[in-house]
């Protein structure tokens, strides 16, 4: 186990590029199981969720090539077992990605419920239920779903809720169903349009990814492809909010400013100066302290869940009193006890913190809960005065490439560090 120890109290500055998305490159890895032939994928993350990703496939019989400039090539044709067992999925929820494909292309798939973040409940219902109205025959036995069908066809699917890796996981299936398929009430996040493009350069037609209202035209094959994974907006947006909570200046480069209108609006909200180009964004408040933000998360295009921790950060510190409303998922909210114990005033009120902020965090010993949490307390302590250790940053890893890499560029004193390793002690990094 290892911790992250940071000395705070200094402002972050300059400028770092942008990561590709994590959330896009693990459904556009899972759509090469959609193929016979390689599907080469550009602008990859080096993350925990990758590489976890990469250990399923070897399990499966795929081959991962690792190319120069953050590059894979997946090769299906080689796939041997349809399957995704739990120890290989207990860690990552986008796991249940892999099942549309693998029913698609082999007519069968045995995969485990997934595990990942635990920030409350995030049913797979609405996936077997789209794949159960294409005609797939499906049981649940021993937490595993057993999918089978001889082959797919087009039907028309309205989702119960929106929910981003149902709308992916059923827009996959449908690629290879003998018809059109017409999915409502789905996911708009750019996720989801980028691995539309993934799969429309492999073959598929596809239409209104993007929108509420999708519609697919089943093909009998598709064609090894090549595509690059759009940049990451929550990075990018994680960077963006440090800059607000430690009072510096940072510019995110090669980086898609279109899909944060959500999260700059916010941080111009505070009084920092935020300023964008075709592929950069930089957000100014250097010296000032934020003010008051009311915050409430909702699907694409509004306010995303998963910037709601770091915008915690900024509350504790703004002037006023801020709302934080979690709308998205019902148990997000555990970082707000860690944050208090750096000093900030936090109390809850239902699905909403109310947020009187504090001129100055302290730095604590803290534990990080999920990957978002893991990242606010970070910011909280390099913007906090004295120490902080963050604990359990495994989370981290699984979503943030090279981040005390990252963070140490920008001007913060932030080391990994063993977990049994004492306050005070003279170490290395």
């Amino acid at each position: 186990m290892e911790l992250f120890r940071i000395e705070g109290g200094t402002p972050l500055g300059g400028e770092i590029r942008a990561s590709g998305a994590k959330n896009a490159t693990l459904p556009v890895m899972a759509a090469a199981l959609l193929l016979d032939e390689t599907l080469t994928i550009d602008n990859v993350p080096h993350l925990e969720d990758v590489t976890t990703t990469n250990v399923l496939f070897a399990h499966m019989g795929v081959t991962v090539t690792m190319l120069d400039n953050m590059a894979l090539a997946v090769d299906a044709s080689t796939i041997t077992r349809p399957e995704a067992p739990y120890e290989l999925v207990k860690t990552m929820r986008a796991s249940i990605l892999v099942l549309g494909p693998l029913l698609a292309r082999h007519g069968y798939a045995d995969v485990s419920l997934p595990g990942g973040c635990a920030i409350g409940t995030r049913p797979v219902d609405i996936h077997l239920a789209g794949l159960e109205a294409m005609g797939a025959e499906i049981k649940v036995e021993q937490g595993t779903i057993k999918a089978r069908a001889h082959r797919l066809v087009g039907a028309r699917f309205a989702m119960e809720s929106v929910t981003v890796t149902g709308t992916e996981n059923l827009m996959m299936a449908a690629t290879l169903a003998d018809g059109v398929t017409v999915l409502e009430n789905a996911a708009c996040e750019p996720e989801v349009a980028d691995l539309a493009r993934c799969l429309t350069a492999m073959g598929a037609e596809i239409e209104g990814a993007g929108t509420s209202t999708i519609r697919i035209r089943g093909q009998s094959r598709l064609t090894g492809a090549r595509h690059r994974v759009q940049p990451d907006r929550i990075e990018t947006g994680t960077f963006l909010t440090a800059a607000v909570a430690t009072r510096g200046d940072i510019t995110v480069a090669h980086t898609d400013p279109r899909l944060l209108e959500a999260t700059t609006e916010k941080l111009a909200a505070t009084g920092a100066r935020v300023d964008a180009g075709n592929d950069w964004l930089r957000v100014d408040a250097t010296g000032m302290r934020p003010q008051a933000i009311n915050v409430r998360t909702a699907p694409y295009p509004r306010f995303a869940t998963d910037m709601q921790a770091q915008f915690c950060v900024i509350a504790a510190i703004a002037d006023g009193v801020s709302t934080i409303t979690e709308a998205v998922f019902e148990n997000r909210f555990m970082h707000a006890a860690e944050l208090e114990r750096m000093g900030a005033l936090i109390r809850p009120e239902g699905n909403t913190l109310v947020i009187t902020g504090q001129p100055q965090l302290t730095g604590a010993p803290v534990m990080a809960t999920d990957l978002r949490a893991s990242i606010s307390l970070v910011i909280a302590g390099i913007a906090a005065s004295g120490t902080t250790d963050v604990r359990r940053i495994y989370h981290i890893d699984r979503g943030y490439e090279c981040i005390e890499e990252k963070l140490a560029q920008l001007g913060a004193n932030i080391q990994r560090l063993p977990d049994s390793t004492p306050i005070g002690s003279a170490v290395t990094s």
